[in-house]
Parts: structure tokens; C-alpha cells; sequence
């Protein structure tokens, strides 16, 4: 189904739950927060509904909602552990949080979301957790550029740097286990953090699309590929070690170098984050943007230097 035909449905789904929760609901226009063909978000009040990805297993979606009820102080919890059909989606609703103020990049909350990673890296999966999606995802970014820009001449150093990582962090083969496999987020970046409730509320991650067990480096993939290519200040890459650090977070030593840790997982996200501009930028038909393209040199200077694979686990 559309995500054009697909809106109005999810806003009475949205607008019908906000109404059963309030005897006296502040009705305004509903709102529309994404609509993306792999996930479509409106909001109605103080209620956010949600169509994820098509072909989203009910079974493991289940597990990441009953885990996102189960730790209301790391995860946004949502209204109902049980999602519902809608078409050819499932859907869930959620209580509205105010975003990261994207504009404001000096108050981006680093501690915040390491202190929550590191807790969510340290509490025991449900039974049935099912693997998080983030190899898989980087996978599926790469798939979707030879698709889309298959002679692109920008493609050729993120392929070429995709092709030098090993096959774990290509979703080629399991990931490795080396003892430290938690329960991960899968898909972290600031864009998936909120407040709840209300603007002064405490910050609680989002988006459980991506949830389940592995390494939790991955987790901090980004930060350090945004850290590596520039787009992250030191000063920022080391509030978000030193508060990582300091709540015990398993990710990485709590002294010492973190990339022969970090190092393989920030190139496969660093790969994502090209592939992914590329395929956009191609299908709107426009240039790249100047961090685009420090994104895909990046990829080039990777390409260039294989990783040592002193990540551990993948020994």
C-alpha cells in the first residue's frame, strides 16, 4: 500500500486512540512525522501512531514492544504490547515526546544517550529476543544503492569500502560472539531520542524497529563514524565516551584505545550513510551535499586502508 493511502488510515488509528484515553481530547489537526515507505508516523494529540517496515514480523515486534514496556526508564514505552494490522502493516501507538532539537547542536544530549545506551547494553533480554537489525540494515542501504545509482561514479569507493569489511559486518554470516552480546538498540543516533513527558521530561530512546541482541559497539557505530569523518566534534565524540564509560557500558574497555572495538562497525555505518545519501540524492535527481560527499571520501580513504581486524569478536 501507499504511504499516501496510507496516512488517513493511520490518522484515525491515531485520533480514535488519543480519544479513548482523554474524556475531553485537545483536538487539532493531526500531523504527519514521517511518511516513508518503511515507516509512516502521524501524531494526533499527545499520541503518536506508527505503520513499520511491510513485512515486519508480528512475532518479533511483539517481543521488542513487551521489551520497550519492560524498561520505561531507557525505552519510550508504548500504549499496547500488541500491534495491529492495518492493510498490509502493523501499527502501534506511542505517547508523543518532544525531539532532539536538530538545529541546536549544542544541546544535543551526548551524556544523556550514552548514560541510556550503556543501561540498555546492561539489562538481560527477554527470552525470544530476536537479533538486532543493524548489519542487516547497512546490508539492505547497500542493496538499495546498486539499485538505484548502479554506474554512479561516487558509488565506486563505498562499494570498494563495503567489500573490505568481513562478512559478519555485512550480514553475511552471524555476527561473532565474544562474550559481550547485550541487548542493543540496532539503529542509534540522535534523531531517536525524545523527552517524555513533556519538554523538561527525562530523555527515552526510540524506534524499536531495530532492537534485539549483539554487539553492542554497534550502538556506538555512528557517533564514532560521524567522530572519524569529521561531522562530530571532538569535544562532543568525548562527552559521549567519558558518560558511556561512566555508566559501565559494556561496549568497550573502560580505559584505553575503543577503536579496535569500534572501528569495524563505524566503517559499516559510514558505508550506510553513503549509500543511502547517494541513493536519495539519485532519486530526487540533485547534486550531493557537501556532507554527502565527505561521507563518501571517507569511504575512499577507507577503501584504501583495510581494518585490522582486531576486533575481537571477529577473530
Amino acid at each position: 500500500m501507499t504511504v499516501i493511502r496510507l496516512v488517513p488510515d493511520l490518522t484515525r488509528a491515531a485520533t480514535v486512540t488519543a480519544h479513548a484515553r482523554r474524556s475531553a481530547c485537545p483536538c487539532g489537526e493531526a500531523v504527519t512525522l514521517a511518511a516513508r515507505e518503511d515507516a509512516t508516523v502521524v501524531r494526533h494529540a499527545d499520541i503518536v501512531a506508527k505503520a513499520h517496515p511491510p513485512n515486519t514480523d508480528p512475532t518479533e515486534l511483539t517481543v521488542r514492544l513487551a521489551t520497550a514496556a519492560a524498561l520505561p526508564d531507557i525505552l519510550l514505552p508504548p500504549l499496547t504490547t500488541s500491534p495491529a494490522p492495518l492493510h498490509d502493516r502493523l501499527v502501534t501507538c506511542w505517547p508523543y515526546g518532544t525531539p532532539v532539537d536538530l538545529q541546536d547542536p549544542d544541546t544535543a544530549p551526548w551524556e544523556a544517550a550514552a548514560t541510556l545506551l550503556a543501561r540498555l547494553h546492561g539489562r538481560p533480554p527477554l527470552p525470544h529476543t530476536p537479533p538486532m537489525r543493524g548489519p542487516a540494515k547497512a546490508a539492505r542501504a547497500v542493496e538499495r544503492l546498486r539499485a538505484t545509482a548502479p554506474t554512479s561514479s561516487a558509488a565506486t569507493p563505498v562499494l570498494r569500502a563495503w567489500h573490505t569489511l568481513p562478512a559478519w559486518a555485512r550480514a553475511e554470516t552471524p555476527m561473532p560472539d565474544n562474550g559481550t552480546r547485550t541487548l542493543c538498540h540496532g539503529d542509534f543516533h540522535l534523531g531517536q531520542l525524545v523527552r517524555h513527558p513533556a519538554e523538561q521530561g527525562p530523555w527515552r530512546l526510540i524506534d524499536v524497529d531495530d532492537l534485539g541482541t549483539g554487539a553492542p559497539a554497534w550502538d556506538l557505530a555512528r557517533p564514532a563514524a560521524w567522530y572519524a569523518c569529521g561531522l562530530l566534534a571532538p569535544d562532543e565524540w568525548t562527552r559521549f565516551l567519558t558518560a558511556y564509560r561512566a555508566a559501565a557500558g559494556p561496549a568497550i574497555s573502560a580505559h584505553g584505545d575503543p577503536w579496535h572495538t569500534l572501528d569495524i562497525p563505524a566503517r559499516a555505518l559510514t558505508v550506510q550513510t553513503a549509500a543511502t545519501a547517494i541513493a536519495k540524492a539519485t532519486e530526487a535527481g540533485r547534486p550531493l551535499d557537501d556532507i554527502e560527499q565527505s561521507v563518501i571520501d571517507a569511504c575512499d580513504r577507507m577503501a584504501s586502508t583495510p581494518p585490522e581486524l582486531t576486533y575481537e569478536s571477529a577473530k
